[in-house]
């Protein structure tokens, strides 16, 4: 009988954590988990011998409650993304370009006006040569170009950025500036085209205005809603009637999977992009979509207001878009799942988040390094849509 009442309420729980809004985690170690009966929410945290539920199941019973097995059922899901989680280290390239050699030393600087780039000497065949992986034939320092990136991104004008550098005595224009955006984030778009982030089954979407040589258009965004990994993104024409379903192919592309749950505003666009894409004869494997959005309610979209705000301050200091199809908004994008820590996620990047951990004191050397060493892969091929 005993055992019947434990494999009750962990059916219970495991339906309490495949429903949307009822576990919600406030820290590592501390949830709070909605009762199935009552307009009420139960605290569950990690004490000395496992996770404490304040329930009247647990307090007086002294038993294991629904809750806490709703609680460790999303635990151990977050658990199994840190131990699947890919790691982007910095690659290692101190061989001789000419016989491959590893005995190579140092030998002197190539100085130029943009900064010094070390050359090396190579103790077998005697060739001196530099070692500058993703940089080739580049005037500028790795460290200029990617102090430049990162200036650019976290909100300073191409001319202010052009200032800055001149100040560090790397004279540059500003048009350089954003040729350097645009290549190195077409290059490492490609390659982290091949990573899969490890995202959650509830996804957010909305759209965003913005000026696209004085024309209004709109940014559609996808993200996750535990890692605040932004998945996708399209520029579109209008508001509510524009065909939104690349954003939704892409996003699945992205993730290699569609979410359990989509939230969004009341825009049809979303619903008819949902059944188009995503739609399934099977009822237990449809989407439930969440239209009803209330900022003074359980159900609200301040994540994605919360990144829409961050495209925006951008786009200000643009003072508008010149076409539709920017590097600066994929740039941005890579900035914030990738580079960019995030308070709500303690520091960490949307990406580490969600299972994808670059390493390096310079995160953007890391990324253009083995986008320069990597090919391709046709993601395409690898999640066929169906």
């Amino acid at each position: 009988m005993a055992m019947q009442s434990v494999s009750l309420r962990q059916q219970k729980g495991e339906a309490i954590a495949r429903e949307f809004g009822y576990v919600h985690r406030i820290a590592e170690n501390y949830y709070k988990v909605r009762s199935q009966s009552k307009l009420v929410e139960y605290d569950v945290k990690w004490g000395e011998f496992g996770w404490i539920c304040n329930c009247p199941d647990a307090t007086y019973r002294g038993s294991k409650c629904k809750h806490v097995w709703a609680v460790e059922i999303s635990f151990a899901i977050r658990q199994e993304v840190k131990a699947n989680a890919e790691i982007v280290i910095p690659t290692l390239t101190l061989s001789c370009k000419f016989c491959t050699s590893s005995q190579i030393v140092k030998d002197s600087l190539r100085r130029n006006k943009y900064g010094d780039i070390q050359r090396y000497r190579c103790k077998e065949c005697g060739s001196r040569f530099s070692v500058n992986l993703g940089f080739e034939r580049m005037k500028a320092t790795p460290e200029a170009i990617t102090s430049a990136m990162q200036l650019y991104f976290t909100g300073a004008s191409l001319r202010n950025v052009q200032k800055l550098l001149r100040l560090q005595g790397v004279q540059v224009s500003h048009v350089a500036v954003y040729g350097w955006i645009g290549k190195y984030t077409r290059l490492m778009e490609k390659y982290l085209d091949q990573l899969t982030p490890n995202v959650s089954d509830k996804w957010r979407a909305d759209e965003l205005y913005l000026k696209v040589r004085g024309n209004t258009k709109y940014l559609f965004a996808m993200m996750d809603d535990e890692t605040r990994f932004w998945i996708a993104q399209q520029v579109a024409d209008n508001k509510g009637i524009s065909d939104v379903r690349p954003l939704f192919k892409e996003a699945r592309q992205v993730a290699g999977k569609k979410p359990k749950v989509l939230i969004t505003d009341g825009a049809y666009n979303f619903a008819t992009a949902n059944r188009m894409e995503w739609w399934t004869h099977f009822k237990g494997d449809r989407v439930r979509h969440v239209r009803d959005i209330r900022f003074n309610g359980t159900v609200h979209n301040n994540k994605m207001e919360r990144m829409n705000g961050e495209v925006r301050d951008r786009e200000k200091v643009m003072r508008g878009l010149k076409t539709t199809d920017t590097p600066i908004l994929k740039g941005y994008q890579l900035f914030h799942n990738y580079i960019r820590g995030h308070e709500a996620l303690a520091g960490k990047t949307p990406a580490e988040a969600a299972g994808i951990k670059v390493e390096g004191e310079n995160k953007w050397i890391t990324l253009i390094q083995n986008a320069s060493h990597h090919p391709k892969v046709n993601r395409d091929a690898e999640h066929p849509s169906t």
